[in-house]
């Protein structure tokens, strides 16, 4: 299979291990020249993924129709504030392609998944979403990781299926794409509240009190917007929710914990200047969203004002008391 992957980053490099494992033809886009050249020469990004380097085969590139051309599958798999001008680009070379999203993460401003910013550019219903507990780190290591595809189109689930499938990667697909989508976006603002209580050294017995709120919060979000509540049972709900619930692997919950530690402002800022923290940027989209939609889901709104507007995150430990 031939396959483009956009996106550089730990999780696309993570996926071209897989799919190298799989003897797929794979040609990997950035947008920055720099970066090609460096992964060219070196195969490896350190400080992203140590100790791992990009199969010698896979072929580097800065050109969107190099990467998009003559393809059986595209990944996208770059952070979700630039998939819109992504696909401006890529709109010229898209007809009927079949396109799998490993991006998570909700469009500031419009509020639109990344499912949706594909349907209003692109020439294709033919769209996955990947989502599931997996790090690029241990993704690499080649152990058994599970994953969630979703799709109405069955031809592109077997295509994912055959590019991504093996010995130690098992999929489980469904056709509840919103689903999957809010569960991969809800669980990264879910990781900050969870980061705070490591930060505010709540124990256990409080975090898995945290866990088990979430997803009664996420099954309903799933119902507002459409999906299918049994999707948060799938990898792409409790498990992932788990995982990034529960590691310093993840940003989102490290951010949390710093949050938690109540460092002040200028710390907070500090790290996210430095940090990628897709929960926090999502958490404001999510936040606008369920307020347009007169949808109330309190645990978000107190997430919000306390990594937004810098209230007391001891409120957190309160509200899982009172919360209804």
């Amino acid at each position: 299979m031939k396959i483009g992957i956009f996106g550089t980053g730990a999780y696309g490099m993570a996926l071209s291990s897989i799919l190298a494992h799989n003897k797929c033809e794979v040609t990997m886009w950035t947008k920055f020249e720099e970066e090609k050249n460096n992964l060219e020469i070196t195969r490896k990004n350190e400080i992203l993924i140590p100790n791992f380097k990009i199969d010698d085969k896979i072929k580097l590139t800065t050109n969107i129709e190099e990467c998009a051309i003559n393809k059986d599958l595209l990944i996208i798999a770059i952070p979700a504030a630039f998939v819109d001008s992504l696909c401006v680009s890529l709109k010229p070379y898209i007809n009927k392609d079949h396109i799998l999203i490993a991006t998570k993460g909700i469009e500031q401003g419009s509020g639109l998944f990344i499912n949706e910013i594909l349907e209003k550019h692109l020439n294709t219903n033919n769209i996955a979403v990947l989502s599931g507990p997996t790090f690029a780190v241990d993704i690499v290591k080649k152990k058994p990781i599970g994953l969630s595809v979703a799709s109405k189109k069955p031809e592109t689930i077997l295509l994912v299926k055959q590019a991504l499938q093996n010995e130690y990667v098992k999929l489980r697909e469904t056709n509840d794409i919103i689903g999957v989508e809010i569960c991969g976006s809800i669980k990264n603002v879910i990781a900050l509240s969870s980061g705070m209580l490591e930060g505010l050294k709540a124990n256990d017995s409080t975090k898995a009190m945290l866990l088990t709120e979430a997803m009664n919060d996420m099954e309903e979000i799933l119902s507002a917007f459409g999906g299918n509540k049994r999707t948060v049972l799938s990898y792409a709900g409790i498990g992932d929710l788990l995982l990034t619930c529960t590691s310093e692997k993840s940003r989102n919950f490290s951010f949390g914990k710093l949050i938690g530690e109540n460092p002040g402002r200028e710390a907070i800022d500090k790290y996210l200047n430095e940090n990628t923290v897709e929960g926090y940027y999502t958490l404001e989209s999510i936040y606008q969203l369920l307020k347009n939609k007169k949808i109330s889901i309190p645990i978000i709104d107190l997430i919000y004002e306390i990594a937004v507007k810098g209230k007391d995150p001891n409120l957190l430990l309160k509200f899982l008391v009172y919360k209804s």
